[in-house]
């Protein structure tokens, strides 16, 4: 029995949800299967368990007419598509654990019906569509795979899954057309390519950025060492100049896919990804270098140091595999103390900006949120990678 267009699992997340947003508000009948309770009884009172622009409004008319959460496995056999939003992990060892995906879909096979279509929405390491299309025909020959990734920024889906392309892949014609004229729903640009060609542009984008970043990374690490202006020397780069144009600045980079992603590849390849690697030992090794610098000028063991925002990026109350934990993690082996703050992160260690900036000598902006832009670090000595800040009467 078909109760359901869209079964979203782990539609309770970060990338399920707003996907699970945009059909149901084109009129799509979307249900969430998720295993978290709490999100889920947030979710059905028409509130955003995360911060998302733009979606709670949508969320508040769609609920319970054509969105609807449930935390029993049996929506999945009574939905035609099965949009999975689980990706490949990685281990200690910064390798892709495939075990834990094949797992998975073997938990839910009871579940799964001829002529069903599974999306694969998060990132997998390359060749997983098609393992796990051949592991489900196996037992369900009428079953298809197909694999979309996300390619949202967080904070921005509502405006993004609209404006931005679709990639679609699959192996079965018949199966991307139906998957095709879903996504059609939410934008007219289909690009239409192969899975193991759709695996690697989705990892190899994350994995661009994350270099990106560790060359802006790099040069400021460079001229810190010299005692020169990063932000003056970035203004030199950049203004007017368009070849340089989409030059980030220097930041802690980090978050729940570019550094695993970039990982991912690094394996694909058998460890022979050399930017891969270091872009990851520049970027992760940041906050290591900003504690030595300040070690170079001040006995961190006599002052207190705060930091300034914990979510991994500005605008968003995410903090997973936040940089600025790591940092705060190291300073309070180096420092006398540590605290830190966010204005949007739930963390009951955290302390409100004004007693950060009250109780602390030196002051780290981990994350560029707006409302840093001008705010009043009085005297003390502020570490602002970033450039972010203005009127800072002390800048390290």
């Amino acid at each position: 029995m078909q109760n359901f267009d869209i079964c979203v699992i782990g539609g309770g997340g970060h990338v399920g949800l707003p996907l699970s947003i945009a059909f149901a508000e084109k009129g799509k009948k979307v249900i969430i299967y998720d295993t978290n309770r709490e999100t889920l009884d947030i979710i059905k009172n028409g509130r955003m368990p995360f911060m998302e622009e733009g979606c709670e409004e949508i969320l508040e008319k769609v609920i319970n007419k054509y969105l609807f959460t449930t935390d029993r496995p049996k929506s999945i056999a009574e939905s035609e598509f099965i949009v999975v939003v689980i990706g490949t992990p990685v281990d200690e060892h910064l390798n892709p654990k495939f075990r834990l995906m094949k797992k998975f879909f073997e938990d839910i096979l009871p579940y799964l019906r001829e002529g069903q279509i599974i999306i694969l929405r998060s990132t997998i390491y390359p060749g997983t569509t098609e393992k796990i299309r051949n592991l489900l025909k196996e037992q369900i020959p009428g079953i298809e795979v197909c694999f979309c990734p996300e390619r949202i920024a967080e904070g921005k889906s509502r405006e993004e899954l609209e404006n931005l392309p679709q990639i679609v892949s699959g192996f079965d014609k018949e199966a991307v057309n139906k998957v095709s004229n879903l996504f059609n729903l939410l934008t007219d640009d289909i690009i239409l390519i192969n899975p193991l060609e759709a695996e690697l542009a989705k990892l190899l984008t994350n994995s661009y950025r994350y270099i990106h970043f560790a060359i802006s990374n790099q040069f400021y690490m460079i001229c810190q060492e010299y005692g020169v202006d990063f932000d003056k020397v970035y203004h030199g780069m950049t203004h007017n100049y368009p070849r340089l144009k989409g030059f980030p600045k220097p930041g802690l980079a980090a978050g729940p896919c570019l550094f695993k992603d970039t990982m991912q590849i690094s394996a694909f390849t058998n460890n022979k990804f050399f930017l891969g690697h270091s872009a990851m030992l520049i970027n992760e090794g940041l906050p290591n270098f900003l504690v030595e610098q300040l070690k170079k000028k001040f006995n961190l063991q006599k002052k207190n140091v705060g930091i300034l925002g914990m979510a991994f990026k500005a605008e968003i109350d995410d903090n997973r595999e936040s940089l600025s934990y790591k940092l705060k993690k190291i300073l309070e082996i180096e420092a006398k103390n540590v605290y830190s703050s966010d204005p949007y992160v739930k963390d009951k260690d955290l302390i409100t900006e004004e007693e950060l900036i009250s109780r602390s000598d030196i002051i780290i902006i981990g994350v560029p949120h707006k409302k840093y832009k001008n705010i009043d670090v009085k005297d003390k000595i502020v570490v602002d990678i970033w450039g972010h800040v203005e009127n800072i009467k002390n800048k390290f």
